[in-house]
């Protein structure tokens, strides 16, 4: 196939909207992106963690991990510009230690802007991004976690650690303020999808987050677009221990309400033995797949094998996640009634 044709095929893709935050989203965005150049990455802004975290805190900017995270994965860009923007200070940097240079860039083309979102969009021009990425919001969240036994704890990167400390489940999630604005891209992109997909990626702090901000969840219960629910592989160490695919479901739901999502696509193929036991030891197993209770939910499971066979870690291969995901919509499209 010559490019040409290639890239008109990409420019002729569905309209899709990812939700997330974290690895999982711009893994996803990876294998994306080779199928259709109409992608919109809507990305959570509760990191309060490493670097993220310290230019938030020296800048009073939005983080911008996540967000150069899903820029990388959608770059067009020349190889030493890739190199640039995965680069990480080095020991002995002072507060550049373990920085990354990509961070540096975003900050410094926020401090020349009007808007978080302004700065965001001039980076995407300069990498020749694929598509669009959008912060969820502009404004200044913070991620209160309350824990079954009534404890609560301010600040994404303390939930895990204080997870373990109280030896409970995460009850709910909230951000603070309450409601935070949506930025208005992002619910227009929502409402103008063909699929919206929703993970992978850590449940509580990276997808769940979005769905808290004004008009997110009510766009995409509203949508018209196929709505897919890409569940984790393991579950997750301080996050999701012991929870099944349906109890994941169940979170989205009760922080959203019903109606918003169709299907649940989980991966059918085994982890490796090697993986397992080396997953054990940080308090994570392969979330068992519960068909019927995801279901009574009136949400359908779709099993797919999409588990990388090369990783050293037990995740998603962007392209069998992908290459999943695009059937999927061609099945469902051509038989939805809209």
């Amino acid at each position: 196939m010559s490019e040409c044709i290639f890239d008109y095929q990409r420019a002729q893709g569905p309209k899709v909207v990812a939700i997330g935050g974290g690895t999982g989203l711009s893994t996803m965005l990876r294998g994306l992106k080779s199928h259709t150049k109409n992608l919109t990455a809507v990305v959570t802004v509760a990191d309060d963690g490493g670097g993220s975290g310290m230019l938030r805190e020296d800048l009073g900017m939005p983080p911008p991990g996540d967000i150069r995270h899903c820029m990388e994965a959608l770059a067009n860009a020349e190889p030493v510009m890739q190199q640039l923007l995965t680069y990480r200070f080095p020991e002995g940097s002072g507060k550049l230690t373990g920085q990354s240079f990509g961070n540096l860039i975003l900050a410094a083309l926020n401090g020349i802007s009007g808007t978080f979102d302004e700065a965001v969009s001039k980076m995407s021009q300069v990498l020749a991004i694929t598509g669009r990425v959008l912060p969820v919001t502009c404004e200044n969240v913070v991620l209160e976690a309350t824990f079954e036994n009534g404890t609560k704890v301010q600040g994404e990167s303390k939930i895990c650690d204080f997870k373990k400390a109280q030896d409970c489940r995460i009850q709910s999630i909230c951000l603070l303020p309450e409601h935070p604005k949506a930025l208005p891209e992002a619910l227009r992109a929502i409402g103008e999808a063909d699929l919206i997909l929703l993970g992978p990626g850590s449940l509580y702090t990276s997808v769940i987050p979005n769905l808290l901000v004004d008009g997110i969840s009510d766009a995409v219960r509203a949508a018209k677009a196929i709505k897919i629910y890409i569940c984790n592989i393991m579950t997750q160490d301080g996050e999701t221990e012991g929870m099944t695919a349906s109890e994941h479901v169940k979170a989205l739901l009760d922080h959203s309400g019903p109606g918003l999502i169709d299907l649940c696509l989980c991966n059918s193929a085994p982890v490796r033995p090697g993986l397992v036991e080396r997953y054990r030891e940080e308090d994570a197993v392969p979330i068992v797949v519960d068909k019927e209770a995801i279901e009574a939910r009136g949400v359908e499971l779709v099993p797919r094998p999409l588990a990388s066979e090369t990783l050293t870690c037990a995740r998603h291969s962007f392209t069998r996640l992908s290459a999943a995901v695009m059937d999927l919509y061609r099945e469902r499209a051509n038989t939805r009634i809209f």
